[in-house]
């Protein structure tokens, strides 16, 4: 075989095993993940709890469209158990989020297991934050072409994600909290990022990313996982 090109097969294999050895460890198993994701909810102790973090997600769990808090209503538990772990384990710098993380915050295992569970059944915001590239323009079909190229196999063609992968919904969630992750993954700010989206997405441009979440950002959710209107109200907070 050509040296040269021995050297790059052996280069590309060296790649992969470092990929696959990556992302073994970024779904490995443990702790209080592990922990939360097999103890029983409870749903009452999940609304007590979730107070704390209806400061920033809102008690609708919709965070803001400018794209400071996420939405979290209906992002799958499995999803919301990984981040706040996490955090918790400090493997994701948040450091607005941590205080309020913390097991003194909230409690342990089974307090995540609680507000996780009850997040995961709040009904979405019908009227998210979107990108500005309506259906039919030009940067709106550069952004789907490359979410089909690209997005699909972890995300799904709906923006529904994979519970078990820890695979998040995007379906809904706002245009300039994705724009700001999206950005901190390419980059490497984000430690706990899943490593085969590291390596997926390293050679888009500033533009790129920008179609592709306006994209993502208008994919319509469906209508049994929204609220009723944008002006619902949790009713478990009267």
């Amino acid at each position: 075989m050509n040296k040269r090109l021995m050297v790059s097969v052996l280069g590309i294999a060296a790649t992969v095993m470092v990929s696959s050895t990556a992302f073994a460890e970024w779904m490995s198993k443990g702790g209080e993940r592990d922990e939360a994701l097999h103890l029983k909810p409870d749903h009452e102790n999940g609304i007590e709890v979730y107070e704390v973090c209806a400061a920033c997600h809102l008690t609708e769990g919709w965070g803001s469209k400018d794209g400071t808090f996420p939405q979290i209503a209906g992002q799958h538990q499995p999803v919301l158990v990984k981040q706040l772990a996490d955090i918790r384990e400090g493997n994701r710098d948040n450091p607005t989020m941590y205080p309020f993380a913390k097991p003194e915050a909230i409690g342990g295992p089974q307090a995540m297991a609680d507000v996780t569970h009850y997040i995961a059944k709040l009904p979405m915001n019908p009227d998210n934050g979107k990108g500005p590239w309506e259906k039919g323009t030009p940067e709106y079909e550069k952004g789907k072409k490359l979410y089909e190229d690209n997005c699909v196999k972890c995300h799904g063609e709906n923006g529904e994600g994979k519970a078990e992968k820890f695979y998040p919904k995007i379906q809904g969630q706002h245009y300039l909290y994705m724009v700001r992750q999206f950005e901190w993954i390419r980059d490497g700010k984000r430690r706990n990022a899943n490593p085969e989206m590291v390596d997926q997405i390293k050679r888009f441009t500033h533009d790129d990313a920008l179609h592709v979440i306006n994209f993502a950002s208008r994919i319509p959710v469906p209508k049994e996982d929204l609220a009723p209107s944008k002006e619902w109200l949790n009713p478990d907070y009267d």
